[in-house]
């Protein structure tokens, strides 16, 4: 009896997380498109917040400005890979938002992870960033920051790391991009 009842609760998980809302986007750059998805349920603040930049179109025309790198960040004692971009002039920006940490929100850093650069908590505006490969460091209670916060991952790429990967070997200087990568637009899609 114990077993069966056990198997309906698993079975009902499953179909509980089957159910999760997913929201996706398409980034245009002027290197090729990116799939992304989006988990509302699970970081409502962190993709609102996205959503409300994307909506208004304020994305159109930003782009793709820092990348970091192992070659890049050797004199940092926490090496991180991403691409950064969302650039949105200052004075269009929205008030910044709380952080959603992973500990919130179980979103981890792993390759592909879309998360909302910061400087402080609760100081997320526009500017987001691409993990390349698993960046345990910017989860809750990682070492890339003193506070221990991390950052907010909200969704993740489904398609097109390979541009992520090609946009991260451009030629930087101190970590920003020679050339940035324009970002087009930022669209839903179904």
């Amino acid at each position: 009896m114990k077993t069966k009842f056990f198997l309906i609760l698993v079975f009902a998980f499953i179909l509980s997380s089957c159910n999760e809302k997913i929201i996706n986007c398409e980034i245009t750059t002027s290197e090729g498109n990116i799939l992304i998805e989006l988990y509302p349920e699970k970081a409502p603040i962190t993709v609102a917040n996205f959503l409300k930049y994307v909506d208004a179109d304020l994305y159109t025309n930003s782009s793709f400005f820092r990348v970091t790198t192992a070659e890049n960040e050797e004199d940092r004692a926490v090496k991180i890979e991403v691409i950064q971009g969302g650039n949105v002039p200052r004075d269009k920006d929205f008030t910044p938002i709380e952080i959603e940490t992973t500990e919130k929100t179980g979103i981890l850093h792993k390759n592909g992870t879309l998360s909302m650069a910061r400087s402080e908590p609760n100081s997320a505006t526009s500017s987001f960033f691409i993990c390349i490969n698993a960046q345990p460091s910017l989860d809750f209670k990682g070492e890339r920051n003193p506070d221990g916060f991390g950052f907010a991952a909200f969704g993740k790429v489904i398609k097109g790391m390979d541009l992520v990967k090609k946009i991260q070997s451009g030629e930087n200087k101190n970590q920003r991009l020679v050339t940035p990568v324009i970002i087009q637009s930022i669209k839903r899609v179904e």
